[in-house]
């Protein structure tokens, strides 16, 4: 049986049988380590978003420490509004600094906890449902994601690509003078145009190449 620790673009925790190509945590434990359920959704406001694998460490799923979350790829987990890690990501985090300087116009890079803070309060509401706005699709950047009734999409090239737990599915038709509810928090968007490249889902990247190689042919 899989473990409720998938996340979906929405924030919703699950359990569904793909691990995915990213771990995370909320700061701390989410779950009961003699039952291995989850008790409670976040820790604090350190939302991360980390390698599966750094130097050889090894860990019991869910046991007796931090809650480990699964993400289908960078772009789920900034969707919800996950950061990179300073630790095992650093030049990531270093690059999403620096694209987060550049969006908000500040003078100095942030901090961390400055980003967390921020975040913290792009991502939930009263009674911690998921914070969302509207925009038009053509006006998104490449990486944002965003939902229309049930169907959750991700914007990459001009396309709008179906979001499942296994990967993107096709491009689907989108109306592009209807808002769409944004999943991705503001500030993460804003980062995405400053030039952020989140990591995609390896499937999207595979079939970029090969696209790119026949162009080249």
């Amino acid at each position: 049986m899989p473990l409720q620790n998938r996340v979906r673009p929405d924030g919703e925790i699950v359990a569904f049988p793909e691990y995915g190509m990213f771990m995370g945590n909320r700061g701390g434990r989410l779950h009961d380590p003699d039952t291995r359920t989850l008790v409670r959704t976040q820790s604090s406001r350190q939302w991360i978003c980390c390698v599966l694998a750094f130097k050889a460490r090894r860990r019991r799923v869910m046991g007796t420490g931090y809650t480990e979350l699964f993400f289908m790829d960078e772009v789920t987990a900034l969707s919800v509004g996950h950061r990179p890690c300073f630790e095992c990501r650093r030049a990531d985090a270093l690059a999403f600094r620096a694209a987060w300087q550049s969006a908000h116009g500040l003078a100095a890079p942030p901090s961390a906890p400055d980003m967390d803070r921020a975040l913290a309060g792009e991502r939930r509401g009263r009674g911690g449902a998921k914070l969302t706005w509207h925009a038009t699709p053509d006006s998104l950047p490449d990486g944002a994601m965003a939902r229309i009734d049930a169907t959750v999409f991700a914007v990459r090239n001009g396309s709008f690509l179906n979001w499942t737990p296994a990967g993107y599915g096709a491009s689907i038709p989108v109306d592009l003078n209807l808002e769409v509810e944004v999943l991705t928090p503001p500030s993460i968007a804003g980062i995405l145009r400053a030039g952020y490249q989140p990591i995609w889902h390896r499937d999207v990247e595979r079939a970029g190449n090969k696209n790119q190689e026949a162009t080249n042919t």
